[in-house]
């Protein structure tokens, strides 16, 4: 029987879709899987002390690089399973002719109509740290405009609730994510370019469980992909079946 093998996500369904992706090649391998989920930056606390062997995924280089780069001499970088980039979106129903760009949020008619709270997830997340930035860069404060952490609940179900109302409202948000298997959200445009570039989605393991793994799991886990698309489903999917 091969090693038991603890495969680490951060704290969030996309993540723990993922996740799943790779315990399947590794049970295929033989290895029974144990799961570990952490906040943002305590998940790469997990990896650095060895808690767990892999961790599914560090977004390279914008979200999560401070977070890696004091572990880069533990870890080998085993594959990019998706393309990750983080937006401020609005419901389809708003006009891209109304509102187009970040700035737009500073006249009519979202002036008039967009809502103040701009409601995001946990403060490690690479989302907030941009989306904080942006409040003050943009001078949105003096409208009104806030930025506030909270859960993924915090989030995600006060933008669907806006929908259902045909509210106006600004979702800080990332590709992949499973509210874009539900609503099309069309991204904002961000000038100045605080919200960061399209990240690599990486699979990192600790260098000293590579044997444990074994060369055929590595080999088949180098060559894993999953996509942005496929992804969200994945996520929408699994975030069904937790509910029922």
């Amino acid at each position: 029987m091969s090693e038991p093998i603890r495969l680490g996500h951060i704290g969030l369904t996309f993540h723990e879709a993922s996740a799943v992706e790779v315990a399947q090649i590794l049970e295929r391998h033989g290895h029974t899987v144990s799961f570990a989920s952490a906040p943002h930056e305590k998940a790469f606390d997990l990896l650095a002390q060895g808690e767990v062997d892999l961790l599914a995924s560090a977004w390279l280089p914008s979200s999560h690089d401070t977070y890696l780069n004091p572990l880069l001499d533990q870890v080998e970088k085993v594959t990019v399973l998706y393309e990750p980039y983080c937006i401020w979106g609005v419901p389809d129903y708003v006009s891209e002719s109304d509102v187009a760009s970040v700035s737009d949020l500073l006249r009519e008619p979202a002036l008039g109509r967009m809502e103040r709270l701009i409601q995001g997830i946990n403060p490690g997340a690479g989302i907030s740290r941009f989306s904080a930035a942006m409040i003050g860069a943009y001078e949105l404060d003096a409208a009104g405009y806030e930025f506030r952490t909270g859960d993924e609940a915090a989030c995600f179900d006060r933008f669907e609730a806006a929908v259902a109302e045909g509210r106006w409202v600004v979702v800080p948000l990332w590709h992949p994510q499973f509210l874009h298997n539900r609503y099309n959200i069309r991204a904002l445009e961000e000038p100045k370019g605080l919200l960061g570039t399209k990240d690599q989605a990486t699979l990192v393991v600790r260098k000293d469980a590579v044997d444990k793994i074994g060369p055929d799991a590595m080999t088949e886990l180098r060559n894993l992909y999953v996509g942005n698309a496929k992804l969200s489903a994945m996520e929408d999917n699994l975030r069904k079946a937790q509910s029922n």
